[in-house]
């Protein structure tokens, strides 16, 4: 039973690994409300366009997630 409790490294690993994934999921968040916004304020009955665009933000993000997050 004692084995079950992490000591010393494992804690601060766990830490770590949770605040990582906290990160993912604000960013996300974020990428969503993004291409949100963009579809509400500019492409609104526009299909094509719209679609076009979230693509490349959606894009634009995975870019920058794995250049600047993936491995800090």
């Amino acid at each position: 039973m004692a084995d079950d409790i992490p000591q010393g490294d494992d804690v601060f690993e766990q830490e770590i690994e949770m605040t990582r994934n906290m990160s993912v999921v604000l960013y996300t968040v974020v990428m969503i409300a993004v291409v949100v916004s963009v579809d509400l304020l500019f492409f609104k009955n526009r299909f094509w366009e719209r679609l076009t665009v979230n693509i490349g933000i959606i894009l634009v993000f995975a870019a920058f997630y794995l250049r600047f997050l993936k491995n800090p």
